[in-house]
């Protein structure tokens, strides 16, 4: 049999040790200078492409590398960049930190760009905006510097780029609404000039990603995908279409007919889909397999996958291509850094350098099944799945399947709940509160190190972090806001830090995930049945309350995003694990309220995340993730007021399902996108409470009073004033106090303002 390729469509871009994400900061701050930033980012590639190729993939990912973000790069590379954030018309690396931070360490302040979720993932993109009258043209140089640059070392590449298609479809019309697709012509030029570059560079494989097609797409999108590829096929270069996060095969008959040398399947989330496109694929088209999973850290069972692809590569032999699903842009780097995990755990986990390993392994099993090598490799794939039946031998948590319709339910509707908490609470028209978090300071981390590595002790770091709470609520009372949180000190996470107190979860040293720009997150493990062994966050939120007259929030993490930000187990269904976190947050809610605390808000940033990119198929999981949040707020008395928080998320299509989670006040991000999110609230007429986010927390800049003043007042325009609370878009933990202080300052004097002049 002849040799089938192996396959990377991304790598994480951040390092093993996050040497991106600190060489970004020290950026910003003025502590290094550009030349400096570009060399730590020129070794990090360096190094990633080594990995790479170590483990025999060919053809190596260039474009996956972003100093902020690939869509963000993308737009620069197209000269789709909004004038606001040009200084002096000229695009550069720090143009692409205006566009997303709304400032640079060079030029004026600026309003940030929109940022969303990608598809379904936690990676945050930078939204491009489009005027009606757009044009494109080859502006930034990144992507080929890095083609010649990877060349340099020996390479052979395979550009990423995003498929143009999907880049208008993820884009936003700035100004009025119109047909994006109108701009589809003028758009394919430019990428036509940019294959022509790679064809001048000697790239022979351009992989085109075009993630829309796991979409129920519209008549027009779907059509415009023969007529755009007719026109990209003339390039001298070959493409791999890739989609991924989903099936394609309800678009299998177009997908099929594109002039394209190849096409990439994610077969993790779609298995089904692999005999109908090998059964059509062209003489001499690639059909590239994604059959690691990308998007999770367990290891695969490469003897089971190797049996089941097996007829496909003995009748395509060199024609199949090995991958991972997706880019590994949304797994942890190196399990090789990991010392502390137990050797059963371990073994049954796989980072991004370990998931190109086991191509290399499916590729021995499939064409040499009965060598020592493959034996081995199928003896350890048996050993990792006893290992994970030690792990997960316990009865799933017997309260799950004893749960009944009154355990989802509050004691009374809203309306009856609404009256007794505004009797309980009085609070002012408008009131001011925060998300959750507030500065992480290097004290603050360095304090949490400290105590970790055992040189202070329980006790001290208890004192310590309750100091640091008391100067948070002191500071929240000197700026008078009304409902107040004691800043969440010691927490590292909002997910590990639960993750940290629950049977059933693990965690790793160095497992980061990039979620947006500098930000990375450190997911748990959810290996075994979810349970709470004792309260979490009651000490911290008593000690709090106890500071102040004012209400002080309790502060939990909601079990969907739990769910969705972990790497979660696979051999039972998510909503089973859903029920169990749940449970354990409907304790934590008991005991808070018990404690006096009488404002208790359940983050669920990730409830829309979840869904499937079939909008057919939404119905079940919103069922569920709904339920959910239920079960975890349904222990609150009707005197307790629960809050919940979303961010970055599209709201008109599960407008529905956010109103029957029946939260008593939800926050929302809706600074960036100037109140428009707030559409979908007015037109379902939302009939809760609702904190409409003024503050753009993701940019450095400190928004003025007037702004905030009149984003309230858009707000008013569209929900009833009795209804609105006044809020920033998120937590301040990324931010300084430098920052937040004046910032808050104005968004309570904003607030007192309105009271004022606004009707009742």
């Amino acid at each position: 049999m002849q040799t089938v390729k192996l396959a990377s469509l991304g790598f994480p871009r951040i390092g093993r040790q996050r040497e991106l994400k600190f060489a970004l900061e020290q950026y910003w701050r003025g502590e290094i200078p550009k030349h400096e930033l570009q060399q730590r980012a020129k070794a990090l590639r360096a190094c990633h492409w080594a990995w790479q190729s170590e483990t025999g993939i060919e053809l190596l990912p260039v474009g996956d590398f972003a100093y902020y973000d690939q869509v963000l790069t993308l737009s620069a590379t197209i000269n789709a960049i909004p004038e606001r954030h040009r200084d002096g018309g000229q695009i550069d690396l720090d143009t692409l930190f205006r566009v997303a931070r709304g400032r640079a360490p060079t030029g004026q302040a600026t309003t940030a760009a929109q940022m969303k979720k990608y598809f379904n993932s936690n990676y945050h993109y930078i939204v491009p905006e489009l005027e009606k009258d757009q044009g494109f043209s080859l502006a930034y140089e990144q992507l080929f510097e890095e083609v010649e640059e990877a060349k340099a070392l020996g390479y052979q590449v395979k550009p990423v780029l995003l498929g143009p298609l999907s880049f208008l479809y993820l884009a936003k019309c700035a100004g009025d609404e119109f047909d994006k697709l109108s701009l589809l012509a003028k758009l394919i030029a430019v990428y036509q000039q940019i294959l022509q570059r790679f064809a001048e560079q000697g790239v022979q494989w351009v992989q085109i990603d075009e993630p829309i097609l796991a979409l129920e797409l519209p008549n027009e999108w779907l059509a415009a995908f023969s007529s755009t590829y007719d026109a990209l096929s003339q390039a001298q270069v070959k493409l791999m279409l890739a989609s991924y996060y989903g099936g394609v095969e309800h678009h299998q008959s177009t997908i099929s007919a594109l002039k394209v040398a190849g096409i990439h399947l994610d077969l993790v989330t779609c298995p089904s889909q692999l005999n109908r496109f090998a059964a059509e694929l062209k003489p001499q088209q690639v059909l590239s397999l994604g059959v690691i999973n990308g998007r999770n850290v367990w290891a695969a069972d490469t003897d089971r996958i190797a049996a089941a692809i097996a007829p496909v590569v003995k009748d395509l032999g060199q024609r199949v291509w090995l991958a991972p699903s997706c880019s590994l842009l949304h797994t942890p780097v190196d399990l090789d850094s990991e010392t502390e995990l137990s050797a059963d755990l371990r073994q049954q986990l796989a980072f991004a350098k370990q998931k190109l390993t086991e191509l290399g392994q499916l590729r021995q099993l499939i064409q040499s099944p009965q060598s020592a090598e493959a034996q081995a490799i199928a003896e350890a794939c048996q050993a990792r799945r006893a290992a994970k039946a030690r792990a997960a031998d316990r009865v799933v948590n017997q309260r799950v399947n004893e749960l009944t319709s009154k355990d989802y339910q509050r004691e009374n509707e809203f309306s009856v709940r609404q009256v007794r908490q505004r009797q309980q609470l009085k609070l002012p028209i408008l009131p001011t509160t925060t998300i959750g978090s507030f500065p992480q300071t290097p004290a603050i981390r360095g304090l949490r190190s400290r105590w970790r590595k055992g040189q202070i002790g329980e006790q001290a770091y208890i004192e310590q972090l309750q100091a640091v709470t008391h100067d948070t609520i002191s500071r929240q009372l000197k700026l008078g806001i009304d409902v107040l949180v004691h800043g969440e000190a010691e927490r590292n996470d909002m997910v590990e830090y639960f993750g940290e107190q629950l049977q059933g979860v693990g965690f790793t040293q160095f497992g980061w995930v990039q979620s947006y720009g500098s930000r990375c997150v450190k997911p748990p493990l959810i290996y075994g049945d979810v349970s709470r062994p004792s309260p979490m966050t009651v000490d911290w939120a008593r000690f709090a309350q106890s500071l102040t007259d004012k209400p002080v929030k309790g502060m939990l993490t909601g079990p969907v995003t739990i769910l969705h930000w972990s790497f979660a187990r696979e051999d039972i269904a998510p909503e089973q694990i859903a029920a169990q976190i749940a449970l354990a947050i409907r304790d934590e809610v008991v005991d808070l309220q018990n404690a006096g605390i009488g404002i208790i808000q359940i983050d669920e940033p990730a409830f829309r995340e979840g869904l499937p990119l079939k909008q057919s198929d939404w119905q079940p999981y919103l069922d569920w993730a709904v339920a959910s949040f239920k079960l975890s707020a349904a222990g609150g008395r009707d005197e307790t007021q629960i809050h919940t928080h979303m961010c970055y998320s599209e709201f008109n299509e599960t407008i529905a399902a956010i109103a029957a989670m029946d939260a008593d006040v939800i926050t929302i991000e809706t600074s960036r996108s100037q109140m428009a999110l707030l559409n979908a609230f007015e037109a379902f007429a939302y009939p809760n409470e609702i904190g409409p986010g003024v503050y753009d927390i993701h940019s450095p800049n400190i928004p003025e009073q007037a702004d905030m003043e009149a984003l309230i007042s858009k707000a008013a325009e569209k929900i009833p004033l009795q209804q609105l609370w006044v809020n920033p878009d998120c937590g301040l933990k990324t931010r300084t106090w430098d920052e937040v202080e004046p910032a808050l300052a104005n968004m309570v004097a904003a607030a007192k303002a309105l009271r004022r002049t606004l009707k009742h």
